[in-house]
């Protein structure tokens, strides 16, 4: 058997095994969140609803000049602009959507609780 077919059979078991605890693939929604929510699409919509978008959760930012990012290195620390426990900014292709926080959704993967919508309308003026 090929290494890409063993890859292939590990990502479906590792789906598997989240789906029976009720958690979504990275990059999918669980099926809590797709009830929990949302909006219903109008038929015009429907076509869209498929088309993929890039969603960013963005921690922070920092400002540094080019000359000290030359000179980070393994274990340097950049300082972000956000404290412990402040809302993240959730962005869908670069545009800023929503806020939430970061939570533990498995051992091992991070997910975030959307706790606000940003008013998208006004942002495309």
């Amino acid at each position: 058997m090929s290494s890409q077919t063993n890859a292939v059979e590990a990502q479906n078991q590792d789906q598997s095994a989240q789906a029976e605890k009720g958690a979504a693939p990275a990059g999918q929604m669980s099926k809590d969140a797709k009830n929990g929510g949302g909006v219903e699409l109008d038929p015009g919509m429907k076509a869209l609803s498929h088309v993929p978008v890039e969603i960013q959760v963005v921690l922070g930012t920092a400002r540094m000049s080019i000359g000290n990012i030359l000179n980070l290195g393994r274990g340097a620390v950049v300082e972000i602009d956000r404290k412990v426990g402040e809302q993240v900014d959730i962005q869908i292709n670069h545009r800023p959507v929503a806020r939430g926080e970061i939570i533990i959704v498995d051992e091992d993967r991070l997910g975030v609780t959307l706790t606000e919508i940003i008013n998208i309308q006004a942002g495309l003026r």
